[in-house]
């Protein structure tokens, strides 16, 4: 018996046919060899791994990587959102109890109204006394605000004497600080759409429009100094915006109903009470 080689066995022919069961009808036939078998076997798996391979690179380009990336980007972004809505809420918390100091004219304690209880006489007289009682907070308040007008005015110069303030809006001086008149700042008349800047570095806490100052804006400084600008035409900053000193933060105007014509009111407040600008800044 003669012995096969492998390069016979590999060549050697077969042939496959497909017959019908009932008549034994040839429906199909293909000649092959191990060799042809061995080559298409290795073709489909040649694909098979290719077309695995570029599927599993492209699954992990699509969900390995920019998933993760998009994720961090999301949340520096949510980071960024908390860090500005914290700082917003600081500086409202700031603006209110600087609103409350000025309000309150600097330390003093807020006065509780007497608790009505009962009806008739008893409700009268609670009335009364809360009256009184107000209006005796209210005389005390205000000798103690003449009385120490002097005191105040020397500590404000004490305490600001070493800061610089830049200049608010070069123009005419046409009205002086007067507190008996409640008027608490100087009014200075200047150049149509003059810029107005702030004086020195701080937050701002008031971007508004009043009835009586039309559109004011005022800035919370260091050392417990606070600058506002009334009558204004327009406004450049919003509240929480923080400026430096020369900034432009307004532009003069006319607006409010206590005006007579364009200029810039200008305030300034050391611990809830006014001070003369003039004693600090050069008009």
């Amino acid at each position: 018996m003669q012995k096969k080689t492998l390069s016979s066995l590999l060549t050697h022919r077969f042939l496959l046919i497909v017959r019908e069961e009932e008549n034994l009808a040839i429906k199909f036939s293909q000649g092959f060899t191990y060799a042809k078998l061995l080559v298409i076997g290795f073709g489909l798996f040649c694909i098979c791994f290719f077309l695995s391979f570029f599927v599993a690179r492209f699954f992990y380009k699509s969900y390995g990587r920019s998933q993760p990336v998009s994720d961090n980007k999301q949340l520096l972004e949510l980071l960024i959102k908390v860090d500005s809505l914290s700082t917003e809420v600081e500086q409202k918390d700031q603006f209110i109890m600087s609103f409350k100091q000025i309000l309150a004219g600097g330390e003093g304690k807020p006065i509780v109204p007497v608790r009505q209880e009962n009806a008739g006489d008893k409700k009268i007289q609670a009335n009364v006394n809360q009256l009184d009682d107000i209006s005796n907070v209210d005389s005390a308040f205000r000798r103690q605000f003449e009385q120490g007008e002097a005191s105040n005015v020397r500590a404000a110069n004490e305490k600001l004497k070493d800061m610089f303030f830049f200049t608010p809006i070069t123009g005419v001086l046409t009205r002086k600080f007067d507190s008996k008149a409640k008027h608490y700042g100087v009014d200075i008349v200047s150049k149509k759409n003059e810029p107005i800047k702030a004086v020195s570095d701080g937050a701002v806490i008031i971007s508004s429009w009043t009835q009586d100052s039309g559109y004011v804006i005022g800035i919370q400084h260091k050392n417990q100094i606070i600058s506002f600008y009334k009558h204004n035409s327009v406004l450049l900053k919003k509240v929480g915006d923080y400026v430096r000193a020369g900034d432009i933060v307004a532009i003069i105007g006319n607006s409010g109903e206590l005006t007579d014509g364009p200029h810039l009111h200008f305030e300034l407040w050391y611990n809830g009470n006014p001070t003369n600008p003039e004693d600090f800044i050069s008009f």
